[in-house]
């Protein structure tokens, strides 16, 4: 009798840690950064297209940057941590100008005053 309760016992365990597994445990999300799940230095390999654009601020920007940033603005958080990565400072973006290219490729649902770090996205 006794073993059965044993099995018992170790087939609850390992059922509820399954579930918890599979739904995520309450508290993960805080150990994600502001792009979630993703790595914020390969986001910023996403945004190579736009490099010479977030350097330079009256070159045309490719069509193929509008359509990558276009995506980015949608979590402004981890787009602001994009543009302060490593991988951008050591491709030469400039923040400061690199805030302007949602506004220069005339997207329309850029989160406009959105702060990140000393510049605001106009």
């Amino acid at each position: 009798m006794e073993t059965p309760v044993k099995y018992m016992c170790v087939l609850v365990f390992l059922v509820s840690m399954t579930i918890a597994g599979l739904n995520g445990v309450e508290g993960t999300a805080y150990y994600y950064g502001p792009c979630g799940k993703h790595d914020i230095e390969k986001e910023a390999e996403k945004l190579e297209p736009c490099t010479y654009a977030a350097q330079h601020r009256r070159v045309p920007i490719p069509e193929h940057c509008c359509t990558v940033m276009e995506k980015k603005v949608k979590n402004p958080g981890c787009l602001c941590a994009v543009l302060y990565s490593q991988t951008a400072y050591n491709a030469g973006v400039r923040p400061e100008i690199a805030v302007t290219i949602p506004k220069r490729c005339n997207i329309a649902d850029r989160p406009v005053g959105y702060q990140c770090g000393d510049f605001t996205l106009p």
